[in-house]
């Protein structure tokens, strides 16, 4: 397969963090629509954006079938489709406790976590500078975390941060895997079919648990779910599915850090949801450390797509 140019690598990404910073916003404009927060509403529509985008895909099963791939691959991609769902169902229910800005600073800390991981999996050595970024990032993650914690704008402020958190724990993994999914064969188009369907059909279920179910909201609700699943979703993930195939999954991870600027702008123009001077110093002591640990990483850019 042809290498792409960096240019292209380059469009292709600027397209995936527009795609997923209109995330946030449309999660809470269907909040605000339905007048409902918490667990149960927010597993709604993470399952219904993981849903609709598998169906819009249920055409590619036709190609899957038609190909032989090692047991492994589809090993890696479902593994991948687990941690996206709980990526979903953790960090969709964090904005239903905090602020757009605080959620999306946290849930954009992957760099720090793909490091760790990856020394964990592979063995590959932590340097001194990464370790160093970690450590300022954790530092500029903690004043993100407590800051704004008696602000009645927020339910739980506390909880949502953490909740974030996980979510960036989950999302790494999330691309760990499917780099390895797309390494032992897979197109980046049956690779993302089979994760999307994966992470659906484990949500299905879950909002019964928490006495919600996918019927009786407003029309409005419904829209803005189906722009979850076509641009969040289908553009954004799949974008970044099909870049993680040239680059590593740290450099990916550090260029999503442009979601939280993308997603508090537009969370300050459409809710007037301007963050405090904490948040605005943690979040940039946080980028700052995050930068620190990719300068630090070996080998940021992978030469061939097999090679992780």
């Amino acid at each position: 397969m042809k290498t792409p140019s960096a240019w292209q690598i380059g469009s292709i990404l600027a397209i995936g963090i527009v795609a997923v910073s209109m995330a946030a916003i449309l999660i809470r404009l269907a909040n605000d629509a339905a007048f409902i927060t918490g667990v149960g509403f927010s597993l709604v529509l993470a399952a219904s954006r993981l849903i609709l985008a598998a169906i819009i895909l249920l055409p590619t099963w036709t190609s899957i079938t038609k190909q032989k791939h090692s047991k492994t691959a589809y090993f890696y991609a479902i593994a991948a489709g687990l941690t996206l769902a709980l990526h979903f169902a953790f960090w969709i229910t964090s904005l239903s406790y905090t602020s757009i800005a605080q959620s999306t600073v946290l849930v954009t800390t992957n760099p720090i976590w793909v490091p760790v991981f990856s020394w964990i999996a592979y063995r590959e050595k932590i340097t001194k500078i990464t370790l160093l970024g970690i450590l300022i990032a954790f530092a500029g993650g903690v004043l993100v975390a407590l800051s704004d914690q008696t602000s009645n704008n927020y339910t739980n402020p506390l909880l949502g941060n953490f909740l974030a958190l996980i979510g960036a724990v989950t999302v790494s993994l999330y691309f760990l895997l499917g780099r390895e999914a797309q390494n032992r064969g897979l197109s980046t188009r049956d690779y993302s079919t089979i994760t999307y369907t994966a992470a659906a059909v484990i949500l299905l279920p879950l909002p019964l648990f928490f006495g919600a179910g996918y019927a009786g909201y407003p029309s409005e609700v419904y829209l803005y779910i189906i722009l979850m699943a076509i641009f969040p979703q289908l553009i954004g993930h799949t974008s970044f599915n099909w870049v993680i195939r040239w680059i590593t999954p740290t450099l990916v991870s550090l260029t999503i850090l442009f979601e939280p600027i993308v997603a508090s702008f537009f969370g300050y123009l459409i809710f007037g949801e301007m963050p405090s001077n904490i948040v605005l110093l943690g979040g940039l002591i946080l980028l700052v450390g995050v930068a620190v640990a990719v300068i630090g990483t070996r080998n940021p850019i992978a030469s061939e797509p097999d090679k992780i």
